[in-house]
Formats: structure tokens, C-alpha cells, sequence
């Protein structure tokens, strides 16, 4: 089970590019870097911009920079952004365009893993992009039992939107 996307995860490579050019960047430079599709990468510049996490410059020296400093922007608000609404299972978000499940209102599960949801939210909105680009910095966090819940959820009524990419 994979709870990042690729839009998701490139996202992430992204900003991260980003952050270590502090004049900047333009898609070519990151798709060539990564070995990504320019077109996709474009695009993912694209939805960053229009979510205020970069900025974009025209001209030859043109090219897309971080709007906001990494330790302003929350895991979570930038997977909910890249994600259209993060969610752990179909039934833990109200604003789904996917067929209700069968179980709803029936389920033994749903609350609980509703729960698990906020907790996983709760941890992601405690975590900021400066942690994630800055190796060391989770440390603090010690061992929590995150991934153990992540495994339980696998197991249950179904994923979020076809994940394609894990967060490391």
C-alpha cells in the first residue's frame, strides 16, 4: 500500500528542487534532474502556483521559486492541495465523487478508521515541508506507531485515488 500519489511524491521532489535554488527553477531543469516528464512536471508547477506555494516569473530568466518559506506549509495542507482531498479510505471524507460504499451506516469499521484518520491528519499537520527537506529533522518525532496504523488501514474498505508513490 501506497498513500502518496506520484503527482503527490513529484510534488515533493519539486519543492524540494526548489528549496535548493534559492533563484529558482523551471520545469525543464526539474524534469531533466529527476528524470521526470517536462509535461507533468509543467503541470505540477502549474497547481503549485496556483496553491501559492511558488511563484512563477516570465521572461529568459524565467521560471517558477518557493512563495513561502518551507516551515510555513504543513505536510498536510500540501498533500490535501496535490491530492484533492487526502483521505485514507473512501468513507473518511465526506466529499467524495466515488460511489458510496455498500457498508456505509452498517459498518463496524468506519469510525474507527475515521479516528485513525484524524490522527494520521493530525501528525501530518504537525510536520512541515522544512522537516521533510532537512534530513535529520524528524528525528524528534522518535518512533511513533504510524506505520503500524498505516499497514491496519491497507486492509480496510479500500484506499484513497490510486496511489502510485510512497513518502520514504
Amino acid at each position: 500500500m501506497v498513500l502518496l500519489s506520484r503527482k503527490a511524491d513529484y510534488a515533493l521532489l519539486i519543492l524540494s528542487y526548489l528549496n535548493q535554488r534559492k533563484t529558482g527553477g523551471n520545469a525543464r531543469e526539474v524534469a531533466a534532474q529527476f528524470g521526470l516528464s517536462r509535461p507533468f512536471v509543467a503541470n505540477i508547477l502549474k497547481d503549485l502556483c496556483h496553491a501559492g506555494y511558488v511563484t512563477s516569473h516570465r521572461g529568459v530568466k524565467g521560471g517558477y521559486a518557493l512563495s513561502k518559506p518551507p516551515g510555513e506549509i504543513t505536510l498536510a495542507e500540501l498533500l490535501e492541495t496535490m491530492e484533492d482531498g487526502f483521505q485514507l479510505t473512501m468513507c473518511t471524507s465526506p466529499e467524495t465523487d466515488a460511489e458510496p460504499c455498500m457498508l456505509v451506516g452498517n459498518c463496524p469499521i468506519q469510525s474507527p478508521m475515521g479516528e485513525i484518520y484524524r490522527r494520521i491528519m493530525d501528525v501530518l499537520r504537525g510536520v512541515t515541508l522544512d522537516e521533510v527537506l532537512s534530513p535529520g529533522a524528524l528525528k524528534h518525532m522518535g518512533s511513533a506507531p504510524l506505520p503500524m496504523i498505516v499497514e491496519a488501514a491497507s486492509t480496510c474498505c479500500g484506499s484513497a485515488a490510486e496511489p502510485v508513490a510512497a513518502l520514504a
